[in-house]
């Protein structure tokens, strides 16, 4: 008998074991969890990416050339230099003169046009030697028409309901073709492609050109190779929260982009920003990085300059920016008020001037760098919406973590505002970031912000920061 309870008593032992452990495995089941498995880069923490159009960037429209304009934009502030494609053009069925730069034959040589690469390695050196990183944009989607895998290997390639190869569908892109990426040769090629560029010239990562068109499990296992080469950052020409997951540090914010529009230009109050913010507060996971512009290579060439895209609005929509969640972009010639739209399939270079943007995004980038509370990503703080009693033309918000508080004010109309702010977030004492001057914020007492106007209000907390300001001194 004895035996027979010692028997019962291991059974109600294990079976309450058992149970234990079914309920910690129920509970885990519902335990938060990131599926974000991804770490950016240190040096992204604050940094700003610019834009190069090498084509379009100097009379010369060379690497050589460009190199030379490097210290000027470590001046500038800037850390992400991300060049449009570098690779050669394809020449049949050709758009323009020179074609378009989307449209690679071939993925490990330099368009002569820019020169060779051995210039090529030498400007990303000489970008490392000054604190600048480089990412070039990569075209995984398509290659052009006379690329030679199209012959090497034709099986890499969609066909169409004919059997003929095709452009991207519902596009007008008859200059490329769409790559098949059910193929597991033609993405083991892709893959070692980009590899090669981070090993042999020593980029720091890839802008990924329509990104979304590509299968996400090809950009998670690329992400995992070329992190064993050295930590990359990934651009993603996309706005989707799975990119986030695994493949790529930052997706396109076109959301920003097209609300400031509607708030600039066709008289929309600024509750039309709420919906990216909300976007970016509720949909993607915390801490993401959304790049933010007011222009690049296809909203000017397409759509316009930022002074055609937000008129009188167009100095409030860069400080948003820089100021607003997200990880800003500077477009080559915006610091020089570049008034045109440069031609894409020509050469049509920049003309260089003196203009008081420059002076501006020098001021932005600096901001940025020295006040933890606009860092990127998982470094920043969150926006916080907080109400005034123009609501419909102003928006305010504050960022404030352990060392720093922003108060931001945006008057996106034509007419001056005198905006109180009722809620105790925004009150108290601050320094206006662009003059200096300080300012008490309180809610019996109203602040002015011109038309088209802004208000950057700083406040460093008290105690010790380990903050260190980029250095924009070429050596």
């Amino acid at each position: 008998m004895s035996s027979l309870r010692r028997l019962r008593s291991a059974c109600v032992a294990l079976l309450g074991t058992m149970l234990l452990a079914a309920c910690v495995i129920l509970a885990d089941r519902h335990a938060p969890q990131s599926l974000v498995r991804i770490t950016p880069p240190a040096w992204s923490r604050d940094a700003v990416i610019y834009q190069i159009n090498l084509r379009q960037f100097t009379a010369d429209g060379t690497l050589r050339a460009a190199e030379l304009e490097l210290p000027r934009l470590k001046a500038l502030g800037v850390d992400i230099l991300w060049l449009m494609p570098i690779h050669p053009i394809g020449e049949r069925n050709r758009k323009g003169t020179l074609g378009s730069p989307y449209a690679v034959r071939d993925y490990r040589a330099v368009n002569p046009e820019f020169g060779s690469f051995e210039d090529f390695k030498r400007f990303v050196d000489r970008a490392h030697e000054l604190g600048l990183r480089v990412i070039v944009d990569w075209v995984a989607n398509h290659s052009a028409w006379d690329n030679p895998l199209v012959s090497q290997h034709p099986e890499w390639y969609e066909r169409d309901w004919k059997g003929d190869f095709h452009p991207t569908s519902w596009w007008d892109w008859s200059d490329i073709i769409e790559f098949d990426y059910s193929q597991q040769g033609m993405r083991r090629y892709m893959a070692d492609a980009m590899a090669f560029w981070v090993r042999e010239a020593g980029v720091d990562g890839f802008r990924c050109d329509v990104a979304g068109y590509v299968p996400l499990d090809f950009w998670n296992e690329v992400r995992r190779e070329l992190d064993r080469i050295k930590p990359v950052f990934m651009l993603a020409e996309a706005a989707t929260r799975d990119m986030h997951y695994q493949a790529f540090d930052a997706t396109y914010a076109w959301g920003l982009h097209s609300a400031l529009h509607e708030v600039t230009r066709k008289g929309a109050s600024v509750d039309a920003l709420a919906g990216h913010y909300s976007e970016q507060d509720n949909l993607f996971p915390r801490g993401s990085m959304r790049m933010v512009f007011t222009s690049n290579h296809d909203k000017n060439s397409w759509e316009g300059t930022e002074f055609e895209v937000f008129g009188d609005g167009v100095a409030a929509a860069i400080v948003l920016t820089f100021v607003g969640d997200g990880i800003p972009l500077i477009y080559n010639g915006q610091e020089a008020g570049n008034t045109k739209r440069l031609q894409f399939f020509e050469k049509d270079p920049l003309v260089w001037r003196d203009h008081p943007h420059a002076a501006l995004f020098r001021k932005l980038t600096e901001l940025k760098s020295a006040n933890s509370a606009l860092h990127n990503g998982p470094w920043g703080a969150r926006m916080i919406r907080t109400a005034n009693d123009s609501p419909q033309r102003v928006l305010s918000f504050v960022r404030e973590n352990a060392e720093n508080k922003v108060l931001a004010l945006f008057n996106f109309s034509s007419e001056p505002q005198r905006v109180r702010l009722g809620e105790t977030l925004a009150q108290g004492s601050y320094q206006n970031a662009f003059t200096a001057e300080r300012v008490t914020v309180a809610s019996d007492e109203a602040l002015e912000v011109a038309p088209w106007g802004y208000l950057v209000l700083t406040r460093q907390k008290p105690g010790p920061s380990n903050l260190v300001v980029k250095d924009k001194t070429p050596p």
